[in-house]
């Protein structure tokens, strides 16, 4: 399985022959300006809410490719009416689906969710995949949850993509405490760097999951790695 982080809460992840993207905010994040939005290949889109800065080229790389967008019903639904692409599937929290890569959870996240013209973005949500190369979790922009701990009873993770630039989601400090709730020690940051508000101490980062025995992995942008 590979990863590549596009840069705040953008990845796409290869399985198999799939591409998958996830929350792509590439074209006006300044620090990912190196980054080919039409180079980027996806077979899926999964949008976990509904704010600019996780679906702003959402709609460039769907029609692209052709790339089934998967999110909650009210996103779906809009880049159907409004965007006339109808490619879309449509979830909610605790539903699961299988799609030919493998089972994707739609799981709880708590935070705000509104689309770029103002409509109503539905609530938003994390993926728990269970593929044949492995088990992960996005998270999506959340706060630390309780209802993280349900994820290992019904799933063993082999690495989580966690938020942790704190102010608009969970810190480092909480975000290691969402590392013991999923069970999952092989965590890669998210949502960190990309404005003033999310400026992350790197390596104070690192060391504060290490103290617990966990390795958090930060990605550079267009910098890629395989599990």
């Amino acid at each position: 399985m590979k990863i590549t982080f596009y840069g705040h809460a953008c990845f796409g992840i290869t399985i198999g022959d799939t591409n998958i993207i996830f929350d792509p905010f590439i074209s006006p994040n300044e620090n990912a300006q190196h980054i080919d939005v039409n180079s980027i290949k996806a077979d899926y889109i999964f949008l976990s809410h509904g704010h600019a800065d996780h679906v702003a080229d959402a709609l460039t790389i769907a029609k692209n490719n052709n790339a089934t967008i998967v999110s909650n019903y009210e996103i779906v639904s809009w880049y159907g009416a409004v965007h006339n692409y109808g490619n879309g599937h449509p979830m909610n929290h605790g539903g699961s689906w299988t799609f030919n890569f493998g089972k994707v959870k739609y799981v709880n996240a708590i935070h705000s969710s509104v689309l770029p013209d103002g409509t109503y973005g539905g609530n938003p949500g994390g993926f728990v995949f269970e593929t044949s190369q492995g088990n992960f979790y996005f998270a999506g922009d959340t706060a630390l949850t309780m209802d993280m701990k349900l994820i290992p009873m019904f799933t063993t993770l082999d690495f989580a993509i966690l938020p942790i630039g704190d102010n608009f989601t969970m810190g480092v400090a909480e975000a290691v405490v969402a590392a013991d709730f999923i069970d999952c020690d092989t965590i890669i940051g998210m949502h960190f760097d990309t404005f003033g508000y999310i400026m992350l101490d790197h390596e104070a980062a690192k060391s504060a999951f290490a103290q617990k025995d966990k390795k958090l992995t930060l990605l550079g942008i267009g910098d890629s790695m395989s599990l």
